[in-house]
């Protein structure tokens, strides 16, 4: 039993990996719908496999590390090749290095977890640049959003498609690599206050994820991206110390910081 407890959660991990692989051969099929899909699948399954681990007191680093070269694949690789099949293989020679750099924040970003990991730190509210799977996931829901209504009457003004999504690619790859703090998912439960809320929370995105994708997904990551975009911004126009008296993981230039990845 204790073997099946601590096989389920790579389980989980390698499942992600899988709809990572089948976002990239989606993509590459000309089915961008569905690799979108595929890889918001990828999320789900990777906020499961760290949960899974967690309360089942089985995570180990051999976990951890399957876990960050599997979201390489399913968060950098697959959404940077999404984005260039879809938009960007007809905007010249060099436009493949907008992905590859979007890939290379992504590495930096995973890379800079395992350094925390390894160093014991504590976990953290708050993490340090924007997660992987945020990013992956935003930039993989953006096709389904530009078929909708709603874009035509938002973003296809601002000529989103192209321009736009060049920049929010590049916006991401920036924040990833970022000091910028970005909060972790509350818990959900049925014990208290903060619990149920993040209970409703996750119920209120399930609903909505489940009933209308195309409407919720895309407006939802920006809606993260932006809320850690916008503190920082306000914490440093006014000054304030950040409430969080240490950071989520190390930063490569300063061995005294410390570090945790997202799960989900």
């Amino acid at each position: 039993m204790r073997r099946v407890v601590v096989v389920v959660p790579s389980a989980f991990t390698l499942g992600n990996l899988f709809f990572g692989f089948w976002a990239i051969i989606s993509a590459f099929n000309g089915n961008y719908r569905w690799a979108g899909w595929f890889i918001v699948f990828a999320g789900v399954l990777d906020m499961l496999d760290g949960r899974i681990a967690r309360l089942s007191n089985s995570g180990s680093r051999f976990g951890a590390e399957l876990d960050s070269l599997v979201d390489l694949t399913s968060f950098g690789v697959a959404p940077a090749l999404l984005i260039y099949l879809q938009e960007l293989s007809t905007a010249g020679r060099f436009a493949w290095l907008i992905c590859y750099g979007y890939v290379v924040a992504a590495a930096i970003r995973l890379a800079r977890y395992n350094v925390g990991a390894s160093d014991g730190h504590a976990p953290s509210r708050w993490f340090t640049g924007l997660p992987s799977p945020a990013a992956g996931m935003t930039l993989a829901v953006s096709w389904a959003f530009s078929q909708t209504e709603w874009y035509g009457r938002s973003l296809a003004l601002v000529n989103f498609e192209s321009q736009g999504l060049v920049m929010l690619m590049l916006l991401l790859a920036v924040l990833m690599v970022s000091s910028v703090k970005y909060p972790r998912w509350p818990a959900a439960g049925f014990r208290s206050p903060q619990r149920l809320l993040g209970t409703a929370l996750y119920l209120a995105v399930l609903v909505g994820g489940l009933t209308m994708p195309e409407l919720i997904l895309f407006p939802l990551g920006l809606t993260y991206v932006a809320y850690g975009l916008v503190r920082a911004l306000l914490l440093a126009l006014t000054e304030r110390q950040d409430p969080d008296n240490g950071s989520d993981e190390p930063d490569p230039l300063n061995p005294t910081a410390s570090g945790e990845e997202l799960s989900a």
